[in-house]
């Protein structure tokens, strides 16, 4: 019994039962058991061992409903031990949080708690690229509103057709339906099967790398226009430069000027065409 200061006597703690296993207790046994733990465990001094025991004792014999809780997300690719750690979080939270005044059972207070647990790691962890959250539950959304017109129509459902049922705009519908891309990853050393006698070939294989070329391209889509407007002299100076690789001195043999001549045409030139590129880009 409670004492005049308010301190827990040995009479209180005889009357939480000493249970050996409380995982194995039947979910039956567990319902009026928790009562009389969460009765004690109000009373109790928090952080005391008699506290902890009937706090431990609660957690283990209610983690049936944690189990019962994450086998509705057993079609999910995460491990189900891990689906169970979380939903443990969720039991403790309603356990500290329980009173007996709510007057409902214990499993009808905690299952959202241990159900909203795990829905919240998956929000938080599942998506393999961030995602904000107002895309993450567009996506659940849209994968119900194409499920409900593909049954209704006997198709799959057009973009416009969505965004009626949705009230969305077309524009959020792509959004959302680019935003579901982030939802898994693989790994770019992923083998790959094709149907040819090849063997294995990874993901990484099929796509493309940056050319280096394609820059060059374009640098010479540019130049072109350029050089177009330099005079007959100037173009044939950097052909005989650029094309047939002449040196200086062989460029002022071939036109009767001395090299350092051809070497300030060659500079101013080149300078006249740097500046283009720059102005172009």
């Amino acid at each position: 019994m409670m004492t005049a200061t308010g301190t827990v006597t040995d009479t209180d703690i005889a009357q939480l039962p000493e249970i050996v296993a409380p995982q194995t207790v039947a979910p039956k046994d567990a319902r009026a058991l928790s009562k009389l733990f969460f009765s004690r465990l109000a009373v109790l001094e928090e952080g005391t061992p008699e506290y902890q025991y009937a706090r431990n004792t609660l957690v283990e014999m209610n983690m049936s409903l944690v189990r019962y809780a994450a086998g509705r997300f057993r079609h999910r690719s995460d491990e189900m031990e891990d689906i169970v750690q979380v939903g443990m979080i969720g039991l403790i939270k309603a356990i500290d949080r329980f009173e007996l005044s709510r007057e409902v059972q214990f499993a009808t207070f905690a299952v959202p708690y241990i159900v909203g647990e795990i829905k919240r790691f998956f929000r938080d962890t599942s998506w393999a690229v961030h995602v904000p959250r107002r895309l993450q539950e567009a996506r659940v959304e849209l994968a119900k509103a194409t499920e409900e017109l593909s049954c209704r129509l006997g198709r799959a459902p057009k973009v416009g057709e969505l965004a009626t049922l949705m009230n969305l705009t077309e524009e959020e519908i792509i959004e959302a339906r680019m935003a579901s891309n982030g939802y898994n990853t693989t790994s770019l050393d992923a083998a790959i099967h094709g149907d040819h006698d090849d063997g294995e070939a990874a993901l990484a294989d099929f796509i493309g790398e940056e050319d280096p070329a394609m820059e060059l391209v374009e640098n010479f889509h540019a130049l072109a226009p350029l050089i177009a407007d330099l005079d007959e002299r100037d173009r044939h100076i950097l052909h005989l430069r650029f094309v047939e690789e002449l040196t200086q001195s062989q460029i002022g043999e071939h036109l009767g000027v001395s090299q350092m001549h051809v070497s300030r045409l060659l500079a101013r030139t080149l300078a006249r065409l740097r500046q283009g590129m720059l102005t172009t880009r």
